[in-house]
């Protein structure tokens, strides 16, 4: 035990005191503590005792601590402060540019407890509403986060995707003339990716002399069938060297689940040992092409025997942009500017679906409001046709599972997406009864975000999916896939069943900023791996095809 693990012990008990405001003046003397413990020349361990209060920097209370330290291996205060924080509380402590007065900002007024929630909010512009944080704040709290996060090691599919094609342009060009090809979860379109993997052509002597070269890569681990890379961000690279005559083989089994693979090697092959296409290898096992993101279950193998091959939604299939936000609420951008760029993205209509009133750390639309905002709209449709934008509102589902407004101010919306945002944390009963109660209002037109998830950061609240899904067709309400890239909930998984008792699902970006509405892809993409076709995708259906599907449900 050295001084260096005693001072972090006082420091980060005088930060939770300021987290939790306590004592002012204890708590800077515990910091003091920390620096001068850091400065001593002796070491506390080996002093006696009764000396380490006269020791610099070392009063009577502080030295009690420490004794108490060395004697059990803990400061029984921090114990206690530790048991009451939550753990996401204390890691917000590594994320530079927030101190600990910030930390209870966030903890006590916004009601964030995780970094994955904090990174969310400030996506969604909450951070700079609060006093004592602005645009600068929030803008650095987010690049600090995305730094942190980088070296969990863990990432999330759109954060992966920011550096695969850096890692491409970097590989063909250490392998000129040589087969390169990104693989494993990534090239699924899994929503969290583990590490980049890459199959290259060569052998593994050859690669990894090559990339020994590099300063930016470190070589972590190797065997006869890999290399493992680190870079100084912290991302993990792990190259596959294959042969030239085994490359198509190896690419489809490191593109593929461990039990598709196994799956498909019992597939009755007569063709040659190393086949020159992907189509070639699966015309010897009598398959058409299986995509990517369909390696997962090995049911699918039977699926695509049987010639039952669904056209799956693209991003070209896409016609409106449902569930988007404007600074009427909590998005960046104008109404009017949204709309432009839907337009120019080719879209048929928008979805305005700002925050409701009960949702003020979002500056949630009064009823005042929504009347202004309802004739702002209809000034825009007139000055913007044929492009429609809709009147929408995200209602948040109250704890008692009651929509956010009464009747006669919901019925003025063209659509109301439902959603809970607030006392997530529910046991599954409690939360099935909000859901299912906002699932039969009948102004609810979608449920959003099922369960509240953000990937890597918060998990949902336990639901019974299916008795959602049924309740969902029961009451013609349409599910969303939140495409924002934290969140892709409902989670893909949960589709096949809402598609077989006819539930429509909608990829909707919920989008703050004009650059969220892009955010539409991450949708598309896992939506790809639980078959959706666009036929089944409400945000597929044209401007003709959603008003009257908005005039039936009504």
């Amino acid at each position: 035990m050295d001084n260096y693990q005693i001072a972090d012990s006082f420091s980060l008990l005088s930060k939770l005191m300021d987290i939790h405001g306590e004592n002012s003046f204890k708590a800077k003397s515990f910091a003091s503590a920390s620096f001068a413990i850091e400065k001593l020349s002796v070491k506390l361990i080996d002093t006696p005792s009764d000396k380490i209060a006269s020791l610099n920097g070392i009063g009577i209370s502080t030295a009690q601590k420490i004794i108490e330290f060395l004697q059990t291996g803990k400061i029984f205060l921090l114990e206690e402060m530790i048991s009451k924080t939550p753990s996401g509380i204390i890691e917000m402590l590594n994320i530079k540019g927030i101190g600990p007065k910030k930390i209870n900002t966030i903890w006590k007024e916004m009601e964030i407890e995780t970094v994955g929630e904090l990174l969310y909010a400030c996506k969604e512009n909450r951070l700079k509403l609060y006093k004592g944080f602005g645009e600068k704040t929030q803008q650095n709290v987010i690049h600090s986060i995305e730094f942190y996060n980088k070296n969990r090691g863990r990432y999330l599919y759109a954060q992966a995707a920011q550096v695969v094609t850096e890692f491409e342009i970097f590989l063909s060009s250490a392998f000129p003339n040589k087969k390169i090809e990104i693989t494993g979860k990534f090239k699924r379109q899994m929503e969290i990716v583990d590490q980049i993997e890459f199959i290259v052509e060569g052998s593994s002597i050859e690669i990894e002399n090559k990339l020994s070269e590099s300063e930016s890569l470190l070589l972590i681990d190797k065997n006869d069938s890999h290399l493992q890379f680190s870079t100084p961000a912290g991302i993990h690279l792990m190259i596959y060297p294959v042969e030239k005559s085994l490359f198509i083989s190896r690419s489809i089994q490191l593109s593929s689940s461990e039990d598709f693979w196994n799956e498909l090697l019992k597939s009755n092959a007569n063709g040659t040992a190393s086949p020159d296409s992907t189509n070639q290898f699966f015309a010897e096992r009598s398959l058409p092409l299986i995509p990517e993101f369909f390696r997962e279950d090995p049911e699918i193998i039977s699926t695509y025997r049987d010639r039952l091959l669904p056209d799956c939604v693209n991003v070209a299939d896409i016609k409106g942009i449902i569930h988007s936000h404007s600074n009427w609420s909590d998005g960046n951008n104008t109404i009017e500017e949204m709309a432009l760029a839907c337009m120019e993205m080719g879209m048929e209509y928008l979805v305005i679906s700002d925050h409701s009133k009960s949702a003020f750390y979002a500056q949630g639309l009064s009823v005042e409001k929504i009347i202004a905002q309802h004739e702002y709209i209809d000034s825009l449709n007139k000055k913007l046709a044929p492009f429609r934008i809709f009147k929408s509102i995200e209602s948040d589902i109250l704890f008692d599972g009651s929509l956010d407004y009464e009747d006669d101010v919901l019925k003025k919306f063209d659509l109301v997406i439902a959603s809970v945002h607030s006392n997530l944390k529910m046991n599954e009963e409690k939360a099935m009864m909000r859901l299912i109660k906002a699932i039969e209002n009948p102004f609810t037109t979608i449920l959003g975000h099922m369960t509240g998830r953000l990937l890597l950061s918060r998990p949902g609240y336990p639901v019974d999916h299916k008795k959602i899904i049924d309740a969902c067709a029961a009451n013609n309400v349409v599910i969303e896939l939140n495409a924002h890239p934290s969140r892709l909930d409902i989670d893909w998984r949960q589709i096949k069943y809402a598609l077989e008792k006819n539930v429509l699902i909608s990829i909707n970006p919920d989008a703050h900023t004009l650059e969220g509405l892009k955010d539409i892809q991450y949708g598309v993409l896992v939506a790809q791996k639980a078959m959706l076709t666009k036929e089944k995708n409400l945000s597929s259906f044209s401007l003709i095809e959603m008003i009257n599907h908005l005039e039936h449900k009504k």
